[in-house]
């Protein structure tokens, strides 16, 4: 049998020395990122006065499963998961629905008025009604306390929808043509033959839309009053200010040492409030991350 030689690559010094200094800043930018996250776990597994002492650095510190206790007490912790799920991955499909195919029709140049459309969506990122014509109009609308507001509001995103025009006029042109040619309808051809190309586009936007409807909870607390449609983050905050609320009011009074403790815990919340709402989009992430670092450069490429 045969086996093929190896050709071995030699580095010059000067080489060497640039690898090393990159996998130092490589490396560096890592724990950059990685040490805040770990710090947070590290953190919410802790002890409360270990925690506001200073003493954790990197693992927890007399180890406890209060800070999570006091979380999940909450019935209504359940019920906010199951919300902000429905939120996100209805919402999503309706962001999906209404900017992915406008940005198809946005990357024609046959299509009539595009400049003035074009120029109608920009002009809405940077100019609106404001918070209380807004609110006046959603009471009018009777979706006031309705899941149908955070399904609806913002449902097309100018800036997503700039950036499938951008990858949508990227396709060759001769590809539609071909499928036309065949007897394929516009419609037919969007969805069984440009859909299927554009993975790394839709991953991109599915992870866009998702984390912002899950991280939403400006138009829950402006728009929501009923405590059964709640998302999490509203639920948490909440947990969290009832907790700083009930430590103010301790800070004063005779029982000195149970108001330190209530404020202990206060901060304590505070990273287990973030590890509880962050887990599900840190799972998310790696099934989408093949796609998202292909799409993240779509806009770079053309303007």
């Amino acid at each position: 049998m045969k086996t093929k030689a190896k050709t071995k690559i030699k580095h010059s010094m000067g080489d060497r020395i640039v690898l090393f200094v990159i996998y130092v800043i490589v490396i560096a930018m890592v724990l950059l990122v990685l040490y805040p996250i770990v710090f947070v776990i590290s953190s919410s597994f802790s002890d409360p006065v270990a925690v506001s002492s200073g003493d954790v650095w990197l693992w927890p510190v007399r180890p406890t499963l209060d800070a999570y206790k006091r979380v999940f007490r909450e019935p209504e912790i359940i019920t906010g998961y199951l919300n902000t799920i429905f939120y996100t991955v209805v919402g999503t499909m309706i962001n999906l629905t209404v900017t992915v195919p406008c940005g198809y029709a946005l990357s024609k140049n046959s299509l009539p008025g595009r400049g003035f459309w074009m120029g109608f969506f920009m002009f809405t990122m940077y100019f609106s009604g404001g918070m209380i014509p807004t609110y006046l109009l959603v009471q009018k609308l009777g979706l006031y306390n309705t899941r149908t507001i955070l399904l609806i509001m913002g449902a097309f995103s100018v800036y997503n929808c700039i950036i499938c025009r951008t990858f949508f006029s990227g396709i060759p042109k001769e590809l539609e043509e071909a499928a036309a040619i065949d007897g394929c309808s516009p419609f037919r051809c969007f969805l069984q033959i440009i859909l299927p190309t554009s993975q790394a586009l839709l991953g991109v936007m599915v992870l866009y839309f998702a984390i912002s409807h899950w991280n939403s909870y400006f138009n829950a607390m402006m728009y929501i009053n009923k405590q059964e449609y709640k998302p999490l983050q509203l639920i948490l905050r909440k947990i969290l200010v009832e907790a700083q609320n009930m430590a103010s009011m301790l800070e004063g009074g005779a029982d000195e040492e149970y108001a330190a403790e209530m404020y202990k815990t206060a901060q304590l919340l505070k990273y287990a409030v973030i590890v509880v709402s962050s887990v599900p989009v840190m799972i998310l992430y790696p099934f989408l991350q093949k796609y998202f670092a292909k799409g993240v450069m779509i806009g770079s490429v053309k303007g």
